[in-house]
C-alpha cells in the first residue's frame, strides 16, 4: 500500500482556501457558476489544451478567493477574471518556455472581446428568439446539456443515440443558432 504525505505548505494552502470558501460560499458559487464556462472557453481560445484550460480556470478562481475584488457588475467581473486568467496563462507560457507573440495575444484578446459581448441585451434577445425555432431531439439535447448540465454520455443515452451522433447534432444546432443570431443582429463575423 502506498503512503501519501502532504507538506505543511500545501495543507496550509488548502486550509486557507477552505476557510475562505466557508466565509462566502454562496457568493463564490454564484461567481463560479456565472463565469466558469466563459472563462474556460476564453483560455481555450488563447491556445490552452483542455487540461491546461481546466487547471488555469481553477487557479483563476482560487486567486480571486485569496485576493477578493470589488464586484462592479457582470462585464467588469468578466474582464477582471479574463485578466487574471490571461496572466496565469502567460506565467505558464514563460515557465514552459513556449514562445508566444505578445501582439498575437493582444489580437486574440481583442477578437474575443468583439465576439463575446456577454452583456448584449440584443444578443440575448436574439438567442431566445432563435431557441424557439429549435425543436425535437436537438432541443432536448440543448436542454439536457445546458440546462440540466448532464454529461454527453448521459444525454446520448437518454436520447437513445451514440455520443458521436450527439456531438454532431449539437455542433450543427449551435452553428444554426449562431447563424440565426447573426441574421437577427444583422452582422457577420
Amino acid at each position: 500500500m502506498r503512503e501519501f504525505t502532504v507538506t505543511l505548505a500545501v495543507a496550509a494552502h488548502f486550509c486557507t482556501v477552505e476557510a475562505l470558501l466557508m466565509t462566502t460560499p454562496g457568493e463564490m458559487a454564484a461567481l463560479i457558476e456565472a463565469h466558469h464556462a466563459t472563462l474556460w472557453r476564453y483560455l481555450r481560445y488563447l491556445g490552452c489544451d483542455r487540461a491546461l484550460a481546466d487547471d488555469l480556470t481553477q487557479e483563476t478562481f482560487l486567486a480571486v478567493i485569496q485576493d477578493p475584488f470589488e464586484d462592479r457588475g457582470r462585464a467588469s467581473t468578466s474582464a477582471y477574471l479574463r485578466t487574471v486568467a490571461r496572466n496565469l496563462f502567460l506565467m505558464n507560457v514563460r515557465r514552459s518556455k513556449f514562445v508566444q507573440n505578445g501582439q498575437d495575444l493582444q489580437a486574440a484578446d481583442a477578437a474575443w472581446d468583439r465576439a463575446n459581448a456577454d452583456d448584449s441585451e440584443d444578443r440575448q434577445l436574439a438567442l431566445r428568439n432563435c431557441l424557439q425555432i429549435v425543436q425535437g431531439k436537438a432541443r432536448q439535447a440543448l436542454d439536457l446539456t445546458y440546462t440540466a448540465r448532464l454529461s454527453g454520455q448521459a444525454v446520448a443515452a437518454q436520447l437513445g443515440m451514440s455520443h458521436e451522433n450527439l456531438r454532431v447534432m449539437l455542433h450543427r444546432t449551435r452553428l444554426s443558432l449562431r447563424q440565426c443570431i447573426e441574421k437577427k443582429l444583422g452582422s457577420r463575423p
